[in-house]
This record gives C-alpha cells, structure tokens and sequence, in this order.
C-alpha cells in the first residue's frame, strides 16, 4: 500500500492536486512566464515534448517532470497525467513523485510514455538468505546486505576485509600488512573456544568453510550476512559463528555489455607510533644507563654517535599494486552466459614479499523449457606468494652502529666481527639468495539445475566439486646465515584436497489471498578429502633448488585426511496479509568427526515479525516501514579435528632402530555438539520515503557442552584431549543508521553508520574427576597463540570474559629507586582480596585476572557525495574499549635487558626514572638489566582505540554515448590512509597471526600499508 505524506517538507499527492489546479488558474500568466524563461534559451534547439505518466494505479497528477541540470525547465503532470514541456533533444528528463522511485529518461523524440515504481516496490526487494531468496519485507531474522556498489573501489584482496567496517555487530581484524594477508570476521563476538570464530561462508548456494578462498572480489554482486538463530540455524552445526552468503555476478537478458576495470598505484608502510633510535640516539640511552660503567664492548666510545645504518630503511621500498578486470555478460530468454577474468599483484613494500592472483569464471543459465533452467558453472584461481625468508622483526632490532656493507660497499656475508652485536646476522645478504615461495591452484565446477514442478513448486539441485592444489617450496642458500650450519636446506610440501557438495531440494512459494508461504525441504551431503607430503633436506651445493642434489634427506612426513557430513533440512516462512509473519526452520545433522554416542545433532529455529506499517490504523504518512522482529533457535559446532573420538598413535618414532609407536591422541567417545541457543529482538524502520533508515537488533547467545582441547596428565605421554568444558554467554546491541541529507535530481549526499556492542563471559565449567574420585572446577589457564615464552596468557574462569589477561599486575616505577613493581595480592580460601602491596621481586608479583581484549563498541561509519557527474566517498572504522598486548615493547622497551637489538624512542607523555623522587612511566635503565621489568605484566597491556580512514575514493562519469560507450568513470582511490590512536605500536587492528583475533600484537609485525590507486571502470 502506498503511503501519501502529509508532512510540509513533502509533496502529497493532494498537493499536486492543488498544483494542478493552481496552475490552471495561473494560465494567462504562463505565456509571460515561458517567453522569460526561453529568452534565456535557443529556440532554434528546443522542441515540446509532450506525454502521460501512469503507475499501478493508473494516472498520476502533480508528478514533477524536469530538465536535468536546468531547475528553471520543469512542470507539473495534470489531473490525467499528462505533461508538456520544452527540451532539446538529447536532454534527460527527471519524473519525480512522493510515493515512487525517481524515473529519468533521454529525450529522443517528443512523445513520451512514462510508468512510475511506486516507492513501497522497494519493499518487494528479494534478498538471499540460506536455501533460496525471500522478499525483504517478509524476513524474520536479523541479516544485513552488503551490496557491490559498496565494494567497487576496494582495493583490498581479502574478501574478508571488503566487510571491514560495513557491517553492525561483525568485527573484522583485517590482518597484517603483507601482501595477501587474510583477515579474520567475528559476528556477535567469540561464541566458541573451538579453533576459530570464523563465520560459514557459502558461495552461491555452495558451503565453502571458514573463508572464502580466493574468490575476486570484483566478481562480487551481493553479501548477506545472517547473524540471528533465525538466519542461521538452517545450517546447523555450521552456523554458531554467522554464516555469510556470497552472490556472485551473473548473467542478465538483454544486449551483450562489456566492463573493463582497471588500477594501478603504489602502496607505503605505516609504521604508526614505532621509533626506532637512531645511531645518536642510542648512544646517548646507553650512556644514561645507571651502570654505563660496565658497558665494555670493544667500539664502546663517542663515535658510535656517528655510525647510523637505517634497517628499516634499506629493506623496504614503494610497491607497486595493480588490479585488473573483464567481464562479459549476454543473454536471451533461452540463455543466458557471463564471462570475468581478473589479476591482483602486489609487490610489498617490504623487499622480498610479493603476491599475484588470477581468477577466471564463467556462469551459464539455459533454459530448453519453460520449466526447466540448467545452470553449468565453473571458476579458477591461481594465487602466488613470494619471500625472502627473513623475518621482518630483523628491521626492527638490527643495531643502527653496525653496518651492513664493508669497507668497499659490498653486503657483509654472515655476521662481521666488527659488530657491536657479533651474534646478529646480516639478513639484507641472506635477502639476496634465500626465498620461499607457494602456489595454490583452486577449480570450482556446478552443474545446477530448477526444475519448475507447478507454478508454486520448485525442485533445486545444487551439486558442487571443488579441487585445490597447494605446493610450497623454500630455499636456504649454504652461503646465507640460516644455511651456513647445515650446509643448506631445501624443504618442499605439496597438498591436493577435494570438497563435494551437493544439495537437493524442494522449494514452495505459493500466495494465495491474504496467505503467502515459502517453504524449503531436502538433502544435503557435504565430505572432504584431503593428502599432504612434506620433505626436507641439508647440504648442497649454491644454485641447486631440488632434492634430488641433498647430501641428507632430514624429514619426511606426510597424511591423508577425511571426512564426511550428511543432513536434513526444513524451513517455512508464512506470511499473513504482509503484515504478520511466522518463519520455522529444523535442521539435523551426522559428522564423521563425533563418536557413535553423539553422531547426529538437531538444530532449530522459531521466528516472527510484524510489518506494523501495514495495519490499516497506522496513518503514519511520513514512515514507509516498521517492522518488529523476535526469534529463538540453536545453530551449532564441531570439533577443529577430525578425529577427536579416536585413540590416535604416531607410527614415525624409531624404537630400537626400528618402526615405533606413540600414543598421539586420547579419544572422546562421548565428545557432543556444542549448541548456541541465540534469543534475539529487532526493529527495522524507513522514513520520508527511505531518505531516513535503521535498524536495532538486541541478541543474548547462550553456549553449551563448549568443545575445548584440554591439558590432561603428561603421565599418558600426550598433553591434551578434547572435551565438553563448559557454558558461554555472548549478548549485545547492534544499531544502523542512514540517511539520505539531500536528495535531489543532481545532489545526493547520503551517510550511514553502525554501532556494535558485545559482551561475553563463561558462565560454567564442567567439573573434572581429581585422583580420588572427587570432582572439583578447575579455571583453565591458556596461552594466546602467540607461542613466544612468558605469552600474555588468558584464564577461563565462570563469571569471567574468555579473553580475559591473566597477568602480573603492573605498580608503576619506585620513585626513590627507579625499579619496576608489580603488585602482590594475598586471599583468602574463597579467593577475596585481603591485602595489597607491591613488590620489585616478579617472583613474588601474583597473577590477576585483568582487562579483556575485546572492544565495548565496534563499528563504522561512511558517507557519500553525488554532484551530477562526481562523486566523493570515504569510510571509516572505529573501535573503543578494547585491550591489545603489545610484545614489541618486551624486546624493543626492555630498560637495557636486550642489548643486542634496537630500542624505541620513548614516544609522548612517557618519562624514565633518573634520580630519587622522580615520577616516570619507565624503571631505570640498565646495561644488561635483570630487574626482569620487561617481563610478561600488565605493563604492556594497552589501549587499542582507533579511528582509521579505511577508504578514500572520487571519481567522475563521462558521458560517451556518441561512442557507444555506456559509461566511463575515472577515480582515485585511497585505502589505509590515516590511524588516530595512542597505541604504541605499529598498529592496533593487526594480530600476531593472520586470520586469528587474539589481542596481541607480535614482536615483529609486518606493518599495515596505505594504498594509492588510479583507476577506470569502462562498460559498453
């Protein structure tokens, strides 16, 4: 039903009515008016167009016809709908209504026929959701659409990062700064200890896994991301952590167009906050070390004020980036064929580390009958890194005193002696002949096809094979440091898997009077296959890059794996008159990967919304939608391994010199699915015609039987096994807001903004059996990922967030002696504080539970600027009140402890302690420093608050119709350019490993570069 406003700031339709007439009365004026308006104009030009404009309900009065780019040429249509006005012949003119979508057409002759959309059409959008596509207004779960125009000049390579800031609710660590570096979603915070928290992604009907591969992502139409039990427990097992639907572009009726998008630019680092000193600079650190008596190393003395080699400097350059795509797309009524190709190449802007992609894909939809549709497709990619095998934490740490050339400019080989640090290496000339490399090779093939039983029937068969091929090389020169000890080393790995996927089912989409229902039914397979080979071997001669040339194999290893999952599925949404809606969903699921006691798992979901804009009472002009929403249902979880219910031995041990055998892994029979039980309300709203929009969801995520590798007795000889540890809760808001400032034929300026909020706890342990019988709640103490000795640990404990540090408590600097102190806690038996000091002895310092890693509010915001044929856009990314451990400054800020590496500047508002009564940040400073200040503590343990200009782009369409051109745009494009934060480190957003969210940062961490593209995008 169409709404007509009756607000002042809009036209309704009784307005127009009164236009109408208005402007009938004024009739004598209109001669005078007109010959003062085409005084301005050149009558030669200008012919009278005349016309009717209608809609669905027949003719419209009051509609505005206007000249494009000139406001003085415009009319009103009569009380029939008819119109005439003045324009040449190539002009556009622009129709516009309250209660319709805005309409624009050439002008090529002088009669025109014009039928209006009416603006609640918008409302019949169809989005895809799991299992088919359903109209926006029927939807009952909370999902959120991002569509390509939003992507187009994202430059980044990561699927995964396209939705960086975009998305209410989804926190995206978009990985480190190296080229090809995945980054890692999070929907609704961490709902599992399980591996990681990655959502599903299915790829046009296909479940792909925990990313989405190498899909381009020019080759993108549409992302849906589903985030309720309502959305995502039609998939079950696979859907605890959100699933994202990937529509890919395909093929339309209609003439053969051709697109071409091209850019090119170049990429710099961003070191953020990171200092490192120069020669000067650590000279005078050293002297003001309190014992820079002892300091005894050969070059020792003033000159080393004037000896600075700049690391950083000399490994790392301006990369080159470039992006190219093609697509073709043609179609008939009978078929229809879409055609892209696409390359991605990065050269880093650290030496050594490049990456190339290629993608092509080809879709087709042939439909022989009218019943039935076959849709043959098949994609490829080939994706390639290089480097240089050095770590980039040697740019960091190499002392600025000693330099990489010798006295005749050539790379020093190995280690001088005349370094102050004679154990470092010279890794600028290992750069020049070791590297590593890895191909992966991935095919996707569908062979889909619709069968339309009836006109309300459909049978959808989806069966997909996908193929992959891995093969990874390295080479370590025996003439470079790493090589030098074992004469050289050449490694080599190779792995091959095959995914099938097929999905067979039943879809009714039937209306009749007031009653609309969707329904969808079936089968679905889905198993894995999966070889990996891995071999190493030492001493050769330069130059020889095979195995074959090895004096001594030294490893070789190597596995298949497998495994199989099978499930049944149903799903009905029931609309009533569009106003009340009621959607079931049920799903069962069998994996290989669960004992015979827990092999199958149900997963369900119950739904209902209320489209309140419907209701006859609701005489609301100015709201075109209000809809609440409710829902509750489970989605699941499996096991990271694939064979947690079996005993496993490792058959690779020599016992007596012969073949042995060692247990590897205890199994859990009785291992079960771990549940998320997921309660969620919403509204979604739409006012003054769409101009403004938002949506509110409110979510509390209950987990049970949470599946965790937990440390057992080393006495079995193994150190973990899986188990069901425990309870979890995750609840939280989402809010988003947009907003059309101005729309009108010429300007449109648009802003839109996002808001997510988390918060999460253990709600229980399960109890584990002590030696005599009884059972007790035992916290488990965890490491981060990190795997670097004294790691920022995290405890799980009932009560507690699931990343919450567990740490030594900083206490500052003693002002009278310079020391570090942390603090020592004493409780009593039911763990309540009883006495607080501080301590200079870390021995003595006790853990406490700390901070949690994850952000209060999360999100993103972006507005957008049409001016005729320009455009502007930026997006930003927030975060505020989350926590990051910072490791650089344990090695990098270490108050003298490691003298073998670089040191930071002290960066702003940081002071260090030089005599009695002085108040700093930092302990004395100490040649060798035993102190054990630089220890793992709460010391590191930042803010990680930022605001980042994530995106930058302008651009602007060319009109070259006269050279059969349908557009030409022309854009700059910016990504990464600016950080606000206090962070001390390279960068907040960037975790320790790519693809984790873990609330650390590394020591070493490839920084996050800015990226500026040229570009053009041409269709014909």
């Amino acid at each position: 039903m169409t709404k007509r406003s009756t607000n002042p700031l809009f036209i309704g339709k009784s307005f127009r009515l009164a236009s109408v007439l208005m402007l009938s009365v004024s009739a004598p004026l209109v001669p005078v008016l007109g010959n003062t308006v085409n005084a301005y104009a050149n009558v030669f030009y200008q012919q009278t167009v005349t016309g009717r404009v209608t809609s669905a309900n027949g003719p419209e009065a009051g509609v505005t016809v206007a000249v494009k780019g000139s406001p003085t040429q415009a009319t009103l249509t009569d009380a029939q709908g008819n119109f005439s006005i003045q324009a040449k012949a190539g002009e556009t003119l622009v129709f516009s209504a309250v209660g319709f979508e805005p309409y624009s057409q050439v002008v090529q002759g002088n009669v025109m026929q014009v039928v209006l959309k009416s603006s609640d059409e918008a409302l019949e959008e169809v989005v895809v959701v799991g299992y088919g596509v359903q109209k926006k207004e029927s939807l009952t779960g909370a999902m959120q659409v991002v569509k390509g125009d939003e992507l187009r000049d994202i430059t980044n390579p990561s699927v995964e990062n396209m939705l960086n800031s975009k998305v209410s609710g989804a926190y995206v660590s978009p990985g480190s700064g190296q080229p090809g570096s995945r980054g890692a979603v999070v929907i609704r915070g961490q709902a599992t200890l399980n591996g990681t928290a990655s959502p599903l992604w299915v790829i046009d009907g296909v479940i792909v896994g925990s990313s989405a591969g190498d899909l381009n992502p020019d080759d993108i139409e549409t992302m849906t991301v589903l985030k309720d039990a309502a959305s995502t427990a039609i998939y079950g097992s696979q859907g605890a952590n959100g699933v994202v639907l990937v529509k890919t572009k395909g093929a339309k009726v209609g003439k053969t167009s051709l697109n071409i998008s091209s850019r090119a630019g170049f990429n710099t680092l961003n070191n953020g906050n990171v200092e490192m000193m120069n020669g000067e600079e650590l000279y005078d650190y050293y002297a003001s070390f309190q014992n820079a008596n002892t300091i005894s190393f050969p070059r020792w003395n003033a000159d080393l004020r004037n000896s600075n080699f700049d690391w950083w400097k000399l490994a790392t350059k301006s990369g080159f980036v470039q992006n190219h795509n093609v697509s073709v797309s043609s179609g008939t009524e009978k078929l229809q064929s879409f055609f892209s190709l696409g390359m991605y190449d990065e050269k880093g802007a650290v030496k050594g580390y490049d990456y190339k992609r290629y993608n092509a894909r080809i879709t087709q939809v042939y439909k022989p009958f009218d019943w039935l549709s076959i849709k043959p497709a098949i994609s490829g990619a080939r994706r390639g890194v290089e480097d240089r095998q050095y770590s980039v934490t040697a740019m960091y740490s190499n002392l600025p005193w000693d330099s990489p050339f010798d006295a005749n400019g050539k790379l020093e080989p190995h280690r001088s002696p005349n370094w102050v640090n004679s154990a470092s290496t010279n890794y600028l000339y290992d750069l020049q002949w070791n590297h590593s490399s890895n191909v992966n090779y991935e095919l996707m093939g569908n062979l889909d096809f619709d069968v339309k039983l009836t006109s309300w029937l459909t049978f959808n068969s989806v069966n997909n094979y996908r193929y992959i091929t891995y093969s990874g090389a390295g080479y370590t020169d025996p003439r470079s440091n790493g090589g030098l000890s074992v004469g050289g080393r050449i490694t080599d790995y190779r792995s091959e898997s095959a995914r099938r996927y097929t999905s067979q089912m039943l879809t009714v989409n039937k209306s009749w009077g007031p009653h609309t229902l969707f329904a969808v039914g079936g089968y679905e397979f889905n198993d894995y296959w999966g070889k990996t080979l891995d071999a190493y071997g030492v001493g050769f001669l330069p130059g020889f890059e095979v195995l074959d040339v090895v004096a001594k194999p030294e490893r070789t290893k190597g596995g298949i794996s497998e495994w199989a999952m099978q499930s049944m599925i149903s799903k009905a949404n029931y609309t009533y008159d569009g106003k009340y809606l009621i959607e079931g969903s049920l799903r069962r699921d069998g994996a290989s990967n669960f004992g015979t006691n827990a092999k199958y798992g149900n997963f369900f979901s119950i739904s209902g919304g209320w489209n309140i804009h419907r209701e006859n009472w609701f005489k609301a002009d100015y709201v075109d939608a209000l809809k609440l929403r409710a829902s509750y249902g489970s989605a699941g979880n499996r096991p990271s391994s694939l064979y947690p219910q079996y005993n496993l031995y490792s058959v690779t041990t020599n016992y007596n010199g012969g073949a042995g055998a060692l247990i590897a892994q205890a199994g859990n029979k009785d291992l079960t699915w771990e549940q998320t039980y997921t309660t969620g309300v919403g509204v979604d709203a739409a006012f003054f015609q769409n101009r403004l929009r938002a949506t509110v969801d409110y979510y509390n995520k209950n987990t049970d039987n949470i599946i965790y590798q937990v440390p057992i007795s080393e006495l079995m000889g193994i150190g973990a096994m899986w188990q069901n540890v425990g309870e979890m809760n995750n609840k939280g808001i989402e809010i988003s807001v947009g907003a059309d400032i101005i729309r009108t034929n010429d300007l449109l300026w648009s802003f839109d903004i996002n808001v997510g909020h988390n918060t999460n706890k253990l709600v229980n342990l399960y109890p584990t059996k002590n030696a005599d019988g009884s059972y007790t709640v035992k916290p488990l103490i965890i490491g981060d990922g990190m795997n670097i000795a004294g790691s920022a640990q995290r405890i799980l404990q009932p009560g507690l967030p699931v990343d919450t540090y567990y740490l030594k408590e900083w206490a500052g600097v003693n002002t009278e002696t310079g020391a570090p102190m942390w603090y020592k806690v004493t409780r009593d038996a039911n763990g309540n504080e009883t006495d607080r000091t501080t301590t200079s002895n870390y021995a003595q310092a006790t853990f406490e539970k700390l901070d949690k890693a994850s952000p209060k509010l999360f999100g993103g915001f972006s507005t957008a600027l049409q001016y005729k044929k320009f455009d502007l856009s930026a997006t930003f990314g927030y975060s505020l009140g989350g926590k990051i451990y910072n490791y650089a400054r344990q090695e990098y800020d270490s108050d003298g402890t490691y003298t073998d590496r670089n040191q930071m500047k002290l960066q702003d508002g940081w002071s260090r302690w030089e005599k009695p009564g002085d108040v700093a940040t930092h302990p004395v400073a100490k040649y060798n420093n035993k102190d054990q200040g630089n220890q793992p503590s709460s010391r590191f343990v930042e803010d990680n608050d930022f605001l980042r200009l994530r995106a930058l782009n302008v651009g602007y369409n060319f009109n070259l119709s006269q050279y059969k051109i349908k557009n030409l745009r022309v854009f700059f494009s910016g990504e990464n350019l600016f950080v606000w934060t206090n962070y001390s480190g390279v960068d907040p957003e960037i975790p320790a490993n790519d693809g984790a969210v873990l609330g650390s940062a590394g020591p070493g961490v490839y920084p996050a570069t800015r990226k500026y593209m040229l570009g053009l995008n041409v269709s014909f």
